[in-house]
């Protein structure tokens, strides 16, 4: 396998594995575990009800961030940062 064909393969790894983070987040937690989740309380809101309306979207951000510092350093392994 060429260095192209393993750098593409890590980047949808890296991909893949930041929409399942996300999809856990927003979807699981915001609604398939939010019932379980409202008995606990933060700032006075149930944990189901903020991660709906502010979790995924802090996660979203976060995942923004930790993409770009992977990928960073997936280009700098594979030689093809912009440096």
């Amino acid at each position: 396998m060429s260095d192209a064909q393993k750098y593409w393969q890590a980047n949808i790894r890296l991909v893949i594995g930041c929409l399942v983070v996300w999809f856990v987040v927003s979807f699981g937690c915001g609604i398939l575990f939010a019932q379980q989740l409202n008995s606990i309380r933060i700032g006075g809101y149930q944990l189901g009800f903020w991660f709906a309306q502010q979790g995924s979207i802090y996660t979203f951000v976060a995942l923004i961030f930790f993409y770009a510092w992977r990928m960073n350093q997936l280009d700098r392994k594979f030689n093809v940062n912009e440096d």
